[in-house]
């Protein structure tokens, strides 16, 4: 579904931003991109729908180069949530607001009402449709920014910094429906630094620094990884921290979920219990 081709990106001050970046996702893939500050995550997303060409190599949508297109078009595939979500907004009310993008894409007017209801009362926004999206909270302005994306429902879904400004009811939500949103096939493409939130995830990390992929992998391989982590700038879960002391008891230290973890101690105890037995 999307591919960067030895994908540079320099912006006009010089600042080189990507260099060299070649990786694949795949239809329906959950992906992570972590990283320090500056890692090149936010602009890796700015090239999923075209809103930055790449400086040189290329990057493909659907197999479509996106040179080739228009931020309109790509968009189509591409629903891209920022993380300051007002920013997205301008019009008085919340449909208004969901409205607008299926007007331009050109949906018919019974189609763009069926689809404000769906995306409002799948975001759990719809007692909030005649309000003033300037006067919601700060997790009910991330929803409504998703809302409007799934509303001409893209194939690929990206979302930087989803959990900035968000307490821990509204993260748990969040991590239900990029669940779901993976369960229906969505590709689902997450810039973040929160660690915690990706462990529960548990979805392919690519680890960027500086501009480059410096890791890619499985949530379990990659977040258990102390050194790796530590030269991202990158904290362990604490359950992996955890578990990570633990090894000389001979616990596994490639876990990164509380419910894993249970298992891990529970199983380790009994294997523990037999031997004492014996």
């Amino acid at each position: 579904m999307i591919k960067f081709d030895s994908v540079t990106y320099v912006y006009p001050t010089g600042a080189r931003a990507l260099s060299d970046v070649s990786v694949e996702v795949g239809k329906g893939e959950l992906v992570a991109l972590m990283g320090e500050n500056g890692a090149g995550k936010t602009t890796f997303i700015k090239h999923l729908n075209g809103l930055l060409k790449p400086t040189s190599g290329r990057v493909y949508v659907d197999g479509k180069d996106t040179r080739t297109l228009s931020v309109a078009q790509l968009s189509r595939i591409v629903g891209v949530v920022f993380q300051n979500a007002e920013d997205m907004f301008f019009l008085p009310t919340v449909e208004e607001e969901v409205a607008f993008s299926l007007r331009n894409l050109g949906f018919s007017e019974d189609v763009v009402q069926k689809r404000i209801d769906w995306a409002l009362k799948f975001m759990e926004l719809e007692v909030y449709k005649k309000r003033s999206p300037f006067l919601l909270s700060g997790g009910e302005k991330k929803r409504l920014a998703l809302a409007i994306i799934l509303a001409w429902n893209p194939q690929v879904i990206a979302m930087d910094e989803p959990t900035v400004g968000q307490d821990s009811m509204q993260k748990e939500k969040l991590k239900e429906m990029i669940k779901q949103l993976s369960l229906q096939g969505r590709t689902v493409i997450i810039s973040t630094h929160d660690v915690e939130f990706v462990a529960e995830l548990r979805p392919r990390v690519i680890l960027m620094s500086r501009g480059k992929i410096v890791a890619d992998g499985d949530a379990d391989t990659i977040l258990t990884d102390g050194e790796l982590l530590r030269s991202c700038s990158i904290l362990m879960p604490q359950v992996a921290a955890t578990m990570s002391r633990l090894t000389d008891l001979g616990f596994n230290a490639k876990v990164i979920s509380v419910e894993e973890a249970v298992r891990s101690i529970v199983k380790r105890l009994m294997e523990i219990e037999h031997t004492r037995r014996a």
